[in-house]
């Protein structure tokens, strides 16, 4: 009861800041990302299509790859919804993609639509699930959590756990063996999401598992991998003395840690390091990189490019 209290508070908070900047300001800001074959004056009609509504473009942010007819582009701009409905804006769009052949025309207006719910899949380590509950604790991730699912049970007085009942999030337990992924009970319990994030979940999801999800899943790795591989990856960079270290934010499919590459960062480490400093810098990669990845990702920042790459605005 405390949880579901707990969330419908942070609902009406939501509700309360979005009535105060409708309040002051009858304008709400519009994302539009499109990809199509490339001719000329897409961008015009685009520009042509928010201003005739009474549109303001704040930013725009095309890319053409050099030797390909392909146009990507990811605009920004505020609108009257008394003036330029929901409904109408995405219709207009649409018009725009039939008229330009469009792969992709997708419209998100951050303060009208609902948040993407997702479901966050861990092992043991926690610091990647504790940091992405924190921000949406925060308000820093446009995300509703549905789930917690982990193949490693949390013990009931642990501030996972706490947190979880806090805030009515469900945590499920589903242990894994050899020959048992428990894959159709995962499928199951995230019917209802819009995306997935692998927060240091250490089982390799298989292809069935993939194609009957059938949407996106963002992953995060150690970025000293394949360099290392097996157990401890940390402690060996640590003893081969490595000066750099990082991590990798993909999407999953089913070749091992070779999905597109959302987001990557790094660190230097040096001599003065110890194994403890050593980790620890890299683990606050890890969750930097996989919560930019996210908020990236419902930004509309991330496109796919060819069969391996990505676009990032």
């Amino acid at each position: 009861m405390v949880g579901a209290q707990a969330r419908a508070s942070s609902s009406l908070r939501r509700a309360a800041a979005r009535a105060f900047s409708s309040s002051t300001s009858p304008f709400f800001r519009g994302i539009h990302v499109f990809k199509c074959p490339d001719v000329v004056g897409i961008v015009a009609k685009l520009s042509e299509c928010i201003a005739s509504k009474g549109g303001n473009i704040h930013c725009v942010d095309v890319f053409v790859p050099e030797n390909k007819q392909i146009f990507y582009s990811r605009s920004e701009f505020s609108f009257d919804p008394s003036r330029w409905p929901r409904d109408v804006l995405e219709s207009d769009f649409q018009r725009l993609a039939k008229h330009f052949s469009a792969e992709r025309s997708t419209v998100r207006v951050p303060d009208l639509d609902p948040r993407y719910k997702i479901a966050v899949l861990a092992s043991k380590q926690d610091h990647c699930l504790v940091d992405l509950l924190h921000r949406w604790q925060d308000q820093r991730l446009p995300v509703d959590i549905n789930c917690i699912i982990s193949n490693h049970p949390r013990a009931p007085n642990t501030h996972v756990i706490r947190f979880l009942e806090r805030h009515g999030i469900p945590f499920h337990c589903l242990p894994t063996a050899p020959g048992k992924k428990g894959e159709e009970e995962i499928l199951k319990l995230v019917e209802d999401t819009d995306f997935l994030v692998l927060a240091r979940y250490m089982q390799i999801l298989s292809g069935g598992f993939l194609q009957a999800y059938g949407k996106d899943i963002i992953n995060i790795h150690h970025g000293l991998l394949p360099s290392f591989k097996g157990g401890n990856p940390s402690r060996q960079a640590f003893e081969a003395g490595v000066k750099l270290i990082g991590a990798t934010s993909h999407f999953v499919t089913e070749e091992l840690d070779a999905g597109p590459i959302i987001e990557q960062m790094v660190e230097r480490v040096s001599h003065k390091d110890n194994l403890t400093s050593f980790v620890m810098k890299s683990e606050n990669l890890e969750k930097q990189c996989l919560s930019q990845a996210i908020k990236s990702y419902c930004e509309l920042r991330v496109l796919p490019y060819e069969s391996r790459k990505t676009v990032v605005f």
